[in-house]
């Protein structure tokens, strides 16, 4: 398999795909970073609320991310089968469920915000603060969620550079409005937080309209065709809402544990709430060059699987780990090298600077594990097997990392980062048992007839997919 690997065409499909993906998210960190930096000139407590504004968004992504990895594995196996019409209406199947999770939690957040805010931490300033903040910035919530399905289909399709254009225009118009609504510029009002939660939502709209506008320019044949989207069967919402199911379970779950994380993390002192949404803002950086190997992954060897090439999806797929892996390394060396600039900008001093910085080595010595175990569930699921990343991160996540987050944070009160080091603790356990899994090539279950078909002939033995016989 090693001598007839194409080394130079994989390297340039990757590029192709993982390098814009990694600019649009480096591009959303960086807007950010300049958001962080400008909330902090007025204070910590603002920097801290609205970081914990954040993790209800975060809740929010867990609940359609689902959908969008179930998506994401019909819309590459069904392009590499050069299906139009399955590629159609599995999109506006996506599309539905998932503009009902941000509709849902638009809602709550611009109707309930205090309770949001109650959840979340125990501080009374910082409570105020975030209720003016979830108001107007839950408008932005469809908002985010309608980019997000755009994007999923467009880099399935191999159009990467257009969600990247939209989110140039997302983060120029969101940093030129924080300027001007967050201080007053420009004869308007200084409105603080909400000045920044209003830059959100317009900053939205223009990344959706730039996409719009793009695809209709460029003639895109799926994003547009709304006709189409919508012509469902009993077999296409079934087999969906088949490979849904584990991967919804999978994020809600783990939604919901991080949010008792972010619940314990949020009755530690303020200069530690301050130093997490400071890290939460870095750590973004990082899963941002993780997102494009996840991408590359997701199409590549989901594009291969549909089409019925079970054997260079297998070979593509253990070294986009590794790929990832090795960036992610080189990332949080630079990371670390350039640390106090970096937290300096972001407002951080004293204490709360102590702590961003244990944070984000603790973090950082994790990643390399962490970004590896999220590349190969991500492979798993654009092959069609939605279930074995699911139940390991289920199960280690409920029945190891909470427990221990919970005894040290609320029971036993040990230092923050200590509490924050627990995390992580499952990391390489699972990472053990995915690399088995990896190798052994079960995951790769297509959901085409042309993938049907040719999984036959190169794995004989296994007369069902999801029997466990090693393939090679």
């Amino acid at each position: 398999m090693n001598r007839r690997f194409n080394w130079p065409s994989f390297l340039r499909r990757v590029a192709v795909i993982a390098v814009p993906v990694a600019l649009q998210n480096l591009l959303s960190t960086t807007g950010s970073m300049v958001d962080t930096m400008m909330i902090a000139s007025l204070g910590n407590t603002e920097v801290g609320a609205v970081g914990l504004c954040a993790q209800f968004s975060s809740l929010m992504f867990s609940g359609y991310w689902g959908f969008v990895g179930g998506g994401m594995l019909f819309f590459s196996q069904y392009w590499g089968a050069k299906d139009d019409e399955g590629i159609n209406r599995s999109y506006g199947l996506t599309l539905t469920c998932m503009m009902a999770v941000g509709l849902t939690f638009g809602l709550l957040a611009v109707l309930f915000p205090e309770g949001i805010m109650r959840l979340y931490t125990d501080k009374p300033a910082i409570q105020l603060i975030g209720v003016q903040y979830l108001r107007i910035v839950g408008f932005a919530y469809p908002l985010m969620v309608l980019s997000m399905a755009m994007a999923a289909l467009l880099r399935c399709t191999e159009r990467v550079r257009i969600p990247l254009y939209g989110s140039i225009a997302s983060v120029f118009t969101n940093i030129v409005l924080n300027w001007v609504l967050i201080f007053g510029h420009l004869g308007l009002p200084a409105l603080g937080v909400r000045g920044a939660a209003l830059a959100t939502v317009i900053a939205q709209a223009a990344n959706i309209l730039t996409i719009v506008l793009l695809a209709k320019r460029s003639g895109h044949r799926y994003l547009l065709a709304f006709r189409r989207h919508f012509r469902w069967d009993r077999s296409l919402v079934t087999a969906y809402l088949r490979k849904c199911f584990p991967i919804i379970c999978n994020e809600v779950l783990i939604g919901v544990g991080n949010m008792v994380i972010n619940i314990v993390l949020g009755r530690q002192p303020e200069e530690a709430i301050a130093a997490l949404a400071v890290f939460r803002t870095l750590e973004g950086l990082v899963i941002g060059f993780f997102a494009g190997f996840s991408s590359a992954s997701s199409v590549l060897v989901g594009t291969n699987v549909g089409a019925g090439e079970p054997q260079t999806a297998y070979a593509r797929a253990w070294r986009l780990v590794y790929m990832c892996q090795l960036f992610i390394g080189l990332l949080g060396a630079v990371l670390i090298a350039l640390h106090q600039p970096i937290l300096t900008m972001m407002g951080m001093s004293g204490e709360s600077f102590r702590l961003a910085f244990g944070m984000l080595a603790i973090y950082l010595a994790f990643a390399i594990i962490r970004m590896g175990n999220w590349t190969q569930n991500d492979t798993f699921r654009a092959a069609g097997d939605a279930t074995t990343g699911t139940v390991l991160e289920i199960i280690f996540m409920w029945a190891m990392v909470l427990p221990l987050v919970w005894l040290t944070g609320m029971v036993w009160h040990w230092p923050t980062l200590l509490v924050f080091a627990c995390c992580y603790v499952d990391e390489p356990i699972r990472y053990i048992l995915m690399q088995r899994h990896l190798f052994k090539g079960t995951w790769i279950r297509p959901v085409t007839p042309e993938g049907l078909r040719a999984l036959a002939q190169w794995c004989p033995d296994r007369k069902d997919p999801g029997t466990d016989v090693q393939c090679s």
